[in-house]
């Protein structure tokens, strides 16, 4: 190989759009061209923003509500 390994999947992202990324070898935060150090990001503060963006709840994990909550029925 030249120098350039894949990177592992990532869990919650789409498939096609990681393609994508790794197609064009951007910054998923500003699409500058990644650095190894960073990687997947070009800087320390787009990888401080992406955290950022984790704890604030921006990012999420859809999930399928169920009706069998605490429904207030006979248990």
């Amino acid at each position: 190989m030249s120098g350039s390994e894949a990177d592992p999947p990532k869990q919650g992202v789409d498939p096609q759009s990681e393609a994508a990324e790794a197609s064009t070898g951007s910054c998923p935060i500003c699409r500058k061209p990644r650095v190894a150090a960073f990687r997947p990001f070009c800087s320390k503060r787009c990888a401080d923003l992406d955290l950022a963006r984790w704890f604030s709840g921006a990012y999420a994990v859809p999930a399928a509500e169920s009706d069998d909550e605490d429904d207030d029925g006979p248990i």
